[in-house]
């Protein structure tokens, strides 16, 4: 039987699909039991909670509308009911809408900031009192827009700048007993809709010049939950896209 008072536990928020399940696996093959929070995938959920128990962890399914306030509130039961504890939230449930800035209305830019940006925030809000009792951390999954102005995706880039931003209070806000962090992938896991070249272009704007694979953002993940000297910071995961060229136009050094 597991031992409620030792046995870490994470909760992903959007952990049922994309790179939010790879991050669900890749902590429980660390060892965490976890909370799979999804909206919509049922089938996906269930393949990902399979997946978690094939490696001896514990998975619970929690099924929650994160642009409904409630939501956080559910979560935070259901971690302090099905293991009486957390150690690290992932804040991983995410829109990734592309619209032009002056077609933007006023739902579309509350709907992409409810689950974007207020989610994590009460998310973290609910479930702090079970961090600080673990001395947990929290780990905001942003992107490249944090640092870009991404003018096809201008209300989604704002609100992963302003999560960013959110990360930095909230580190200072729930020190010392509990560290938060963000990471903000570069190209890891192409969106569905994108054609191979699209994807592949990505790769000669990064140093390494390769694209990267979820895997790498687990390992992020996974350094940041250990990682008890670090906290309010954002960590691209980019193989070096941010470095932007390597000298001005037109020297031939350029990307």
């Amino acid at each position: 039987m597991t031992d409620r008072t030792t046995q870490r536990t994470a909760l992903v928020t959007g952990g049922a699909v994309r790179l939010g399940r790879a991050i669900s696996v890749g902590v429980a093959e660390a060892g965490y039991d976890v909370i799979v929070a999804w909206s919509t995938s049922r089938d996906e959920a269930i393949e990902t909670a399979s997946s978690i128990e094939g490696l001896g962890r514990r998975c619970e399914l929690v099924q929650v509308d994160l642009t409904r306030p409630e939501a956080a509130d559910t979560l935070a039961e259901a971690a302090s009911a099905s293991f009486g504890r957390l150690d690290l939230l992932v804040n991983s449930a995410a829109s990734f809408r592309s619209r032009p800035l002056l077609e933007i209305d006023a739902d579309e830019w509350d709907a992409v900031m409810a689950l974007n940006l207020r989610g994590p925030h009460l998310v973290v809000r609910a479930c702090a009192p079970l961090l600080k009792a673990c001395k947990g951390s929290v780990v905001n999954m942003t992107d490249l827009s944090v640092f870009q102005a991404w003018t096809q995706y201008p209300h989604h880039a704002v609100s992963k700048a302003a999560l960013a931003h959110l990360t930095r209070v909230q580190a200072r806000a729930l020190a010392p007993q509990v560290r938060v962090n963000a990471i903000a992938p570069g190209a890891v896991l192409p969106p569905e809709e994108w054609p191979e070249e699209r994807w592949q272009a990505l790769a000669s704007r990064a140093v390494l010049k390769r694209v990267g694979s979820p895997g790498d953002v687990v390992q992020a993940v996974l350094y940041l939950a250990e990682a008890s000297f670090v906290t309010g910071h954002v960590l691209p995961v980019d193989g070096g896209r941010l470095l932007g060229p390597t000298g001005p136009p037109n020297t031939g050094d350029e990307d």
